[in-house]
């Protein structure tokens, strides 16, 4: 396999679509449109279109999309039908769920659950991959006839034990295969211990692998049509890429697509907390040795506290992602009074359609955006932004608190940054990690306006701004390596080395690629436990039993604070398969003409109010002490009063808050 060293990045948020096009040189250019939620093709063919002017240089195009998110938080997808062990049709519909949050006091609460319907086949397995009691061929294909006469077009096959022996789920799947057209196995997708958490992985990847196939094969037909025929990655969870096909038929590894390209942006910069602000939401991850904090398990549509999510809430995925805390506060995010007159500022965002009142295309609620622009702090450096529209907007939410228009638009500002570094606590504080001793990495469109006022929440004391921060998601989408994780678990394993090899063998090949290729690098971990408990922790892995067991006690200390002693026991085996891309030079952005407006009166509560600010551009910043404001194409960067910006070799600028 050979790839071109032009990349093409897409990535497709909530309120806008960013394409940055990296040629061989490593120049770059993007294109910022407003995201299309009907059909986000539409998006995407008008970036493309303003910026690729000789296709045929395209070597590869890398997509982020939610998708897959949104089509299990909006319940879409195809119809499912759930095939497993006789016994075990209601793990499903009873499902698991904690009652947090105000469900506490709902006395009509009832569990959300995917919606499938369940079927039973006849046969056992056992844990150790025996076979207990042999399948019944006529009861899958029984199964079979009432799937297909209820119209179910895809099958989720989910047998008991069938991590430790797949070869009955081959079986049922190769039957199902005969009258239903698209069928899906959990030894395919995850396979993994734990029969509830294996099989919500794998029904979601019934339910939106359908539609991640149509919507991909539509994709690659509009890029053709505009010249582009080079092959097309999707990014998925743990910040790898997979081809089109591979992310159709495992969809599920694509639900964090979005989030994780952002992450791998940031840990280019060490040891950071990644701050990702776009429209509709706000994203925070934790960077250590220039590696993005992962986790093996997390939920979709979860609830929890201020960017947490509970377990036990949501539908729970086990496959590998980047640990992100993710709140509903973005530049589109309304604000709004509840019942009792206070002031709340999100989750519900304004998106692309109708916007922020100031993009003037309908919208009439005050927004995050339309609060800033207010203060002072954007300008029209990316979109044309009406001031008059905004003010409106801010006047009618001012009139019943009370206040005056600047008073409100700053409460709002406030209220946001307070949300937004929640996300921040927990994947720090919350997690015993001081952020102190971290920088934060600003970026999306409205990151760098707030970045230095959450800082200050934290005591950090320095904040990185990218270059290209406004389409920062989009640039970390040519960053990720080709890249996919396979997981078997096995209990009382006698030969490792012989699972990870067959392990590395499944990865090459759903990469194609081989293992012996230059740049293919492969990793190995394993899940270990005590004996005589039930959950395990992720290690790397070491053929001596005392490292071995050493890492894993570090590790258990590292996450429950104690120190344990006892019997270790391996569980699962993991390998992930790497190849980088060829990666281009890194060239320093170009120089942005200077703002058409050097200086506007913007508002800083501890300077009194409005004061006149410097308008800047990035390479005018090099030196400057707050305030100030720095316009690049995409995005604004606020410098409050006691920070001071330094401009460093890669054109990131990199700024400092002064002692008191």
């Amino acid at each position: 396999m050979t790839f071109g060293s032009a990349g093409l990045a897409i990535d497709v948020g909530g309120t806008f679509t960013d394409v940055v096009l990296r040629d061989e040189t490593g120049s770059s250019s993007v294109a910022k449109v407003l995201t299309t939620p009907d059909d986000p093709i539409a998006a995407i063919v008008s970036g493309v279109t303003r910026l690729v002017a000789e296709p045929a240089r395209i070597g590869r195009v890398v997509h982020a999309t939610t998708l897959a998110t949104n089509a299990v938080l909006e319940g879409g997808g195809a119809r499912v039908a759930f095939v497993t062990t006789r016994g075990f049709r209601s793990m499903i519909p009873l499902g698991r769920y904690a009652r947090v949050e105000e469900d506490r006091y709902d006395l009509r609460f009832t569990p959300p659950v995917l919606d499938a319907e369940c079927f039973e086949v006849t046969e056992r397995t056992g844990s150790r991959g025996e076979v207990l009691l042999p399948l019944d061929p006529e009861s899958v294909r029984q199964a079979a006839r009432e799937i297909t006469a209820r119209g179910l077009t895809s099958a989720a096959v989910c047998l008991l034990h069938s991590y430790a022996n797949p070869a009955h789920e081959e079986r049922v799947a190769a039957i199902l295969r005969e009258s239903v057209p698209h069928v899906v196995t959990s030894a395919e997708v995850w396979p993994e211990i734990r029969e509830y958490e294996r099989a919500t992985t794998t029904l979601v990847s019934a339910r939106v692998g359908p539609l991640m196939a149509a919507y991909l094969t539509r994709l690659g037909e509009a890029l053709r049509a505009l010249g582009i025929t080079a092959p097309v990655y999707v990014m998925d969870s743990g910040g790898g890429v997979v081809s089109a096909p591979l992310a159709a038929r495992r969809a599920v590894v694509t639900i964090e697509s979005g989030p994780a390209a952002g992450a791998l942006m940031a840990a280019r910069y060490g040891e950071a907390v990644s701050f990702d602000m776009g429209g509709t939401t706000a994203k925070a991850c934790v960077i250590r040795a220039g590696r993005p904090a992962i986790t093996r398990e997390f939920h979709v549509g979860g609830k929890g506290s201020f960017g947490g999510r509970r377990a036990g809430t949501g539908i729970p995925i086990r496959t590998p992602a980047i640990d992100l805390a993710e709140v509903g506060a973005g530049g589109g995010s309304i604000a709004w009074l509840d019942p009792a007159g206070s002031l709340r500022v999100g989750p519900v965002s304004a998106g692309s359609s109708p916007g922020p009142a100031c993009y003037g295309l309908g919208g009439l609620e005050p927004t995050v955006t339309d609060a800033d622009l207010v203060l002072g702090y954007l300008g029209a450096a990316s979109l044309p932004l009406d001031p008059l529209l905004a003010a409106k907007a801010l006047d009618r939410l001012a009139a019943p608190l009370g206040v005056g228009r600047a008073a409100a638009a700053h409460a709002v500002h406030e209220i946001v940054n307070a949300a937004m570094a929640s996300a921040v606590h927990v994947v720090t504080v919350q997690r015993g990690i001081d952020p102190r001793g971290f920088a934060l990495v600003a970026f999306g469109g409205a990151g760098p306006v707030h970045a230095c006022r959450i800082a200050q929440r934290f005591g950090i004391r320095h904040v990185i701004v990218p270059p290209l921060c406004g389409v920062a998601s989009a640039a970390g989408l040519l960053a990720g390596p080709l890249a996919t994780s396979r997981v078997r678990t096995r209990l009382g394993a006698a030969d490792p080395e012989a699972i990870f090899a067959e392990l590395a063998r499944s990865a090459a090949d759903d990469l194609e690629v081989g293992l012996d290729d230059p740049g293919v690098s492969v990793s190995r971990a394993v899940d270990v436990r005590f004996h005589g408990q039930s959950h395990d922790l992720t290690v790397d892995w070491s053929e001596s039993r005392a490292e071995l067991a050493a890492r894993f006690r570090a590790r258990y200390r590292e996450v429950y604070g104690i120190d344990q002693e006892g019997e270790i026991e391996v569980v699962s085996y993991r390998v992930r398969l790497a190849r980088d891309f060829p990666a281009a030079p890194v060239v320093a952005a170009e120089p942005q003409p200077p703002p058409a407006a050097r200086r506007r009166d913007a508002y800083f509560p501890e300077l009194g109010g409005y004061v006149a600010t410097p308008v800047l551009t990035r390479a005018e910043a090099d030196g400057v002490r707050g305030p100030a404001i720095v316009e690049d194409p995409g995005s604004t960067l606020v410098i409050p009063p006691g920070w001071q910006a330094r401009l460093a070799a890669d054109s990131s600028l990199r700024l400092h808050r002064r002692p008191a």
